[in-house]
């Protein structure tokens, strides 16, 4: 099939799946569609047990491993996701919260990789470099899914931000971790091994230059934004924009994610506010919305789906249920030590460590990073773990994140 039939048979099982979650099962969107992708995928495997002959699982397997789904995701999907939820953070109050998700987004990065990477060393008894690889592909929340969740839930404006300013940076951070565990994990005998040098180059390059490239293409952009007033041309700006950063920063070995985030939160302030009549706002507003909504269906759908690529075994099943605890406890430290470290000058919104732990949910990032892997031995265990946490993220934690917000919240009244 050519790109354009994977994408129309998408687009229109998307479509059809939003219908039957809307009128029958009604849970939150990206739910719904994780739910439908699994059971649809479950039940293909079932009947394949249970009649003989019966081959459709395999057909529905070939074709989806045709899509690349750390490409369709790293390289596509994401630049837009990412515009789409930067484009609606408040920038004054994400400012009044940068150094809570500065720190988590770095220092939380860091602490939960290092304390997954040790735990799932001693669960698995893997060596200690692919254990960091894990560490880093599953320390980020996933912006798309932690986003969405948020349209759902209502929490108090500061914790929202904190919530939603970490999802946007931190896999920008986290994959410049990855970066660093898989070339240090997966180097050949004759490679040299990486130095401290290297790792800081690449930091820099990665996550700073991509900061420095999206203010930039951002800043452009609105500079030309104040100059007129169409909004046909201004909305195919912002979509220029996001395409020319994302492939920018990677040519130019850059975060993509870190730039098109940086652009986003400079056009969705300054842009909005200076650069745009009110009707222009609102056609940009309506444009990436639909967007973010579409692409949200289409890539959630796609994870449930996705599982029947995946060769699960018994033992790294029951693994990757051993995680979940493991990279929840490893959350809770990733954002009680920041949090910790700033109560000396700040108050908190009550419960913000056990809210942003519970409703810090894994999801298709984690799932993009370990199918980029190279083949390794064992690389079929890192993406059944990986699998396990992310399905649980999402359904679990995803449909319970409110209740957790509300308790704390009736929890506060009370005091």
């Amino acid at each position: 099939m050519t790109s354009f039939d994977i994408a129309a048979i998408l687009v229109s099982l998307a479509a059809a799946c939003g219908v039957l979650n809307h009128f029958v099962i009604r849970l939150p969107s990206t739910v719904g569609l994780v739910v439908i992708g699994l059971a649809a995928s479950m039940i293909l495997v079932a009947l394949s047990a249970l009649i003989p002959g019966f081959r459709v699982d395999e057909v529905v397997r070939q074709q989806i491993l045709e899509i690349d789904f750390a490409d369709a995701l790293l390289k596509g999907m994401l630049g837009f996701l990412l515009f789409a939820g930067a484009l609606h953070v408040d920038f004054e109050s994400l400012h009044e919260q940068k150094w809570a998700v500065a720190l988590m987004a770095t220092l939380g990065v860091l602490i939960s990789t290092a304390l997954v990477a040790l735990g799932f060393q001693v669960l698995t008894g893997v060596p200690i470099l692919i254990a960091f690889v894990f560490g880093a592909l599953i320390s980020p929340t996933d912006p798309v899914a932690v986003l969405s969740l948020l349209k759902s839930i209502k929490v108090p404006k500061a914790l929202e931000t904190k919530i939603a300013g970490e999802s946007l940076f931190n896999d920008g951070v986290a994959y410049v971790v990855f970066l660093i565990a898989t070339a240090a994990a997966f180097r050949q005998a004759s490679d040299a091994p990486i130095t401290a040098v290297e790792m800081a180059e690449l930091f820099l390059v990665e996550a700073v230059g991509g900061a420095v490239l999206g203010g930039v293409t951002g800043w452009i952009v609105y500079r030309i934004m104040l100059k007129m007033d169409d909004y046909a041309i201004e909305v195919l700006l912002t979509l220029a924009l996001v395409m020319g950063t994302y492939s920018l920063a990677h040519a130019l070995h850059m975060s993509g994610p870190i730039a098109v985030v940086v652009a986003g939160l400079l056009i969705g302030h300054k842009g909005v506010k200076y650069g745009m009549s009110a009707i222009t706002r609102e056609h940009v507003d309506a444009f990436w919305r639909l967007i973010d909504e579409i692409l949200n269906a289409v890539l959630f759908l796609l994870i449930g789906l996705e599982v029947l690529t995946v060769a699960f075994d018994r033992t790294y099943l029951l693994y990757g249920l051993a995680a979940i605890p493991l990279v929840l406890v490893s959350r809770a430290v990733a954002v009680g030590v920041p949090i910790a470290a700033l109560r000396l000058r700040r108050a908190f919104t009550p419960g913000v460590v056990p809210i942003m732990t519970w409703g810090g949910l894994r999801g298709a990032i984690s799932v993009a990073l370990v199918l980029s892997l190279p083949d390794h031995p064992e690389k079929p265990l890192l993406l059944t773990a990986t699998y396990v946490v992310v399905i649980f993220s999402i359904v679990v934690q995803g449909l319970t994140t409110g209740s957790v917000v509300r308790y704390y919240l009736r929890k506060t009244d009370a005091a």
